[in-house]
């Protein structure tokens, strides 16, 4: 089972003050976008929006968002992030 990081998530929506929030899933995880959608509103008060595209690392960020007002893209991914 994999370690959504939730808590994290939210804490980053509210840091940011960001009330448009992108989330972006590799497709082993999109069965779970509707559950992290729900969560993450209902933690921050922000309306989060799906990306359905692929997402191939954190380096595939979406483009075609731009003009949507977006505040904030949270990745997903398998691996652990090392900065």
């Amino acid at each position: 089972m994999y370690d959504l990081e939730i808590d994290k998530a939210a804490g980053s929506i509210k840091q940011y003050q960001a009330k448009l929030v992108c989330i972006q899933l590799p497709d082993g995880l999109k069965p779970k976008a509707a559950e992290i959608k729900h969560q993450l509103e209902s933690r921050t008060g922000s309306t989060i929006i799906i990306w359905a595209g692929s997402c191939f690392g954190a380096c595939d960020v979406p483009l075609e968002i731009k003009d949507l007002g977006i505040d904030l893209i949270i990745q997903w991914g398998h691996s652990r992030w090392i900065p």
